[in-house]
């Protein structure tokens, strides 16, 4: 559907139907930033999420942030708090044949990451919407529906945590933002979109410890056992992975055992031993990736994993999300208030081309991370050398860098 004006006044269909510009169903990342600069406009919304308040501020989840997202954050005055607390990461380490490789990206590409937990973005754009800006937002919401889609006045029905009664929200468009196991998605009908998809055939066991980081930087560990991955998530806790077969059950890793793996697979000559500390989370991640191509039905707009899932591999999701948000919030703000239909009609397409680009780079990564433990001489070899010419070759780590930190998508 091309957006040429903007649509006619509603036309009541039930008293008790409420209405608004726009209804964002789901209050993560990409939910609540669209909520903040449709309200920094003095556009109207409501924001519909089936969790608690409580829970979404504090659910784990990514952590990395990279600076061209933080910079647009800033601008729209939704950065003060990250921008005060935020750890900064110019270099990673790789670990691989019992050796350390610093590889200082920042140097390359004049950009760093944001080490920032999603839970703690989520609070501060939560405040900043509900509390701040006066926003409506419904927490516990239950049995979420979307209805009329191919009209001009879509809506969504959910039941109500207060009320246990079923309620109805109208609006001239709707903000999918509600992640991968969202209504939104399976909302668009098969015919009009394409779902491509991935699996890499691989599971992460991903870990939450009480303990200090072991390093400055986030450390990738290239190994014949598996991959492993060391990041910060504060002064206090460190995020790790351990690649594990897909599927497996957390309970074939007991916390001896994982700690003898990451020591194994991190070790490096010259490297102090891993901090240890109480285990707070172990799940595992099956590795895979989807993408919704277009983004859009009718006046329902994907934002986030709800168009798309990306692998933890590369980082990106939380940074794509961001980058929907953006796109999708600006795109409704020139259209509901100038008619200016330009950025909404591009939407898809311009979210989809950084789409590509991330998912292209995680599937390069995933070839480096787990080609060592492949069990194919030959793909172990071809690892080995992609990790030297990244090292070795200043023409390719700049590549690397650029892509890395996210500068290349916007080229």
């Amino acid at each position: 559907m091309t957006f040429a004006s903007p649509p006619p006044g509603p036309t009541p269909n039930s008293l008790s139907t409420q209405r608004f510009p726009v209804v964002i169903v789901g209050a993560g990342p990409a939910g609540l930033t669209v909520g903040n600069i449709l309200r920094a406009a003095g556009i109207d919304c409501v924001v519909l999420e089936t969790e608690s308040r409580e829970f979404i501020e504090q659910h784990p989840r990514a952590g990395f942030i990279e600076e061209w997202a933080v910079r647009a954050l800033q601008r729209r005055g939704l950065a003060d708090t990250l921008l005060e607390r935020a750890g900064t990461h110019t270099k990673c380490e790789f670990r691989f044949g019992g050796r350390r490789h610093r590889f200082e990206y920042a140097e390359l590409s004049g950009d760093r990451h944001f080490a920032y937990p999603q839970p703690l973005l989520v609070t501060d754009l939560v405040r900043e919407y509900a509390d701040v800006r006066g926003g409506d937002i419904r927490f516990s919401v239950r049995d979420v529906l979307v209805h009329d889609l191919d009209t001009d006045r879509p809506s969504v029905s959910y039941v109500s945590a207060e009320t246990g009664q079923r309620e109805y929200v109208q609006g001239e468009f709707i903000a999918g933002c509600d992640g991968a196991r969202g209504v939104t998605r399976t909302a668009i009908p098969a015919t009009h979109a394409r779902v491509a998809r991935h699996d890499y055939g691989v599971g992460w066991l991903a870990l939450l410890a009480e303990a200090p980081p072991s390093n400055d930087c986030v450390m990738f560990g290239i190994h014949p056992h598996g991959f492993a991955g060391h990041m910060a998530r504060g002064p206090e806790v460190t995020r790790y992975y351990l690649e594990c077969p897909p599927g497996d059950d957390p309970e074939n890793w007991p916390d001896n055992r994982v700690w003898a793996e990451l020591h194994e697979r991190l070790g490096a000559l010259g490297a102090s031993p891993l901090n240890e500390g109480r285990l707070i989370e172990k799940r595992v991640l099956d590795m895979h990736n989807y993408v919704v191509e277009p983004m859009q039905f009718g006046r329902l707009f994907l934002a986030g994993d709800a168009a798309h899932l990306t692998a933890p591999i590369a980082a990106k999701g939380m940074n794509l999300a961001l980058h929907d948000a953006f796109l999708l919030g600006d795109g409704l703000v020139n259209y509901l208030a100038t008619g200016d239909p330009d950025t909404l009609n591009d939407y898809s397409e311009a979210c989809l081309r950084r789409v590509w680009q991330y998912q292209e780079f995680s599937l390069w990564l995933s070839d480096i991370y787990h080609g060592a433990s492949s069990g194919d001489p030959f793909r172990a070899g071809t690892t080995l050398a992609r990790l030297r010419r990244i090292l070795d070759s200043p023409a390719a780590a700049a590549a690397f860098a650029d892509v890395y930190i996210g500068k290349e998508a916007d080229h």
